[in-house]
């Protein structure tokens, strides 16, 4: 099994044949041989055509390039950024990449050194995920969930209705930029506020698999907890399992809290060992924090959270 400096030797002369530089293929073959270390096996053919249809990626050093102005020149080339005014090319960009989106529209990519983003230097919150409010913070702070397909649900049906494959594309390029650009924004906020960040492990994809399929692919779970993830000074995960039921205040498990399926619809409870009076989400988000502090559970049987 060749590695990747072989596979590079194999393919001398290459670049000249396609018309791309030699670096180009160079770095094709250090990602194949990467993919298939990771993966035990050879990846597929790249599919042009047809229903399996990769996006094309032409990578380049910065060796191979050459930065005029506002446009890039890449074997003699001369290729125009638009907005460029707006947001100067950072002048260490490095590396790059020529990439395609789902609308055959190709971008040019640079890779650059930033500054570490400002995160917080004090303060912790506990998050409880959810469908009808995206996110519950432990400290009483409701953020709303968009759904950003249920508003663009009768554009998207009517394209498919028609059969326009090339509108249905964009209308969906719509919505997943819309949901990307608004989980960058409620991460970046929230690693601004909070220096502690705690988030409760719902299986996205055990759920995908039932009737809120479309809800939950919406809702973007999995996407915000990865941006909190790199995000934040701190990041921990925990297992949410009954921190709805479990109250936050006394860490008991007490007759009233809402039970099963039939206490989906409970949003609000009152604890009948102490008294205290709950949100479901905000308590369920409280108890991710103190799971995620290593309060300990005084019993597996009661799952009490008190210390």
């Amino acid at each position: 099994m060749l590695n990747a400096f072989a596979l590079s030797a194999q393919c001398k002369g290459i670049g000249a044949e396609l018309g791309i530089h030699q670096q180009t293929v160079q770095s094709v073959c250090d990602q194949f041989a990467t993919s298939r270390d990771q993966h035990r096996r050879c990846p597929r053919f790249r599919a042009s055509f047809g229903l399996k249809r990769a996006r094309g990626w032409v990578p380049f050093q910065a060796q191979s390039r050459r930065i005029d102005g506002n446009s890039i020149v890449y074997k003699g080339r001369r290729y125009r950024f638009f907005g460029s005014g707006k947001r100067a090319v950072p002048a260490n960009a490095k590396s790059g990449a020529f990439v395609e989106d789902a609308l055959g529209r190709w971008w040019v990519v640079l890779y650059a050194d930033t500054p570490a983003p400002a995160v917080a230097a004090s303060g912790s919150v506990g998050i409880d995920l959810g469908l009808k409010t995206l996110a519950t913070l432990s400290d009483g702070v409701v953020v709303e969930n968009p759904r950003h397909l249920r508003q663009k649900a009768t554009r998207l049906a009517a394209a498919q209705r028609a059969g326009n494959k090339r509108r249905t594309a964009r209308i969906n390029s719509e919505i997943a930029n819309a949901r990307r650009d608004f989980h960058h924004k409620l991460s970046t906020r929230l690693s601004r506020e909070y220096a502690f960040i705690a988030v409760g492990n719902v299986n996205a994809k055990r759920l995908a698999k039932t009737k809120m399929a479309k809800s939950i692919f919406d809702a973007g779970w999995s996407t915000l907890r990865h941006m909190l993830r790199y995000k934040s000074a701190q990041f921990v995960e925990v297992d949410e399992k009954f921190t709805t039921q479990t109250c936050s205040e006394c860490g008991s498990l007490p007759p009233s809290r809402p039970k099963g399926i039939a206490g989906l619809g409970v949003r609000a409870w009152e604890c009948s060992d102490c008294g205290a009076s709950h949100d479901r989400d905000v308590n369920a988000a409280q108890n991710i924090l103190r799971l995620a502090r290593g309060v300990p559970r005084l019993g597996e049987g009661s799952r009490n959270l008190a210390a």
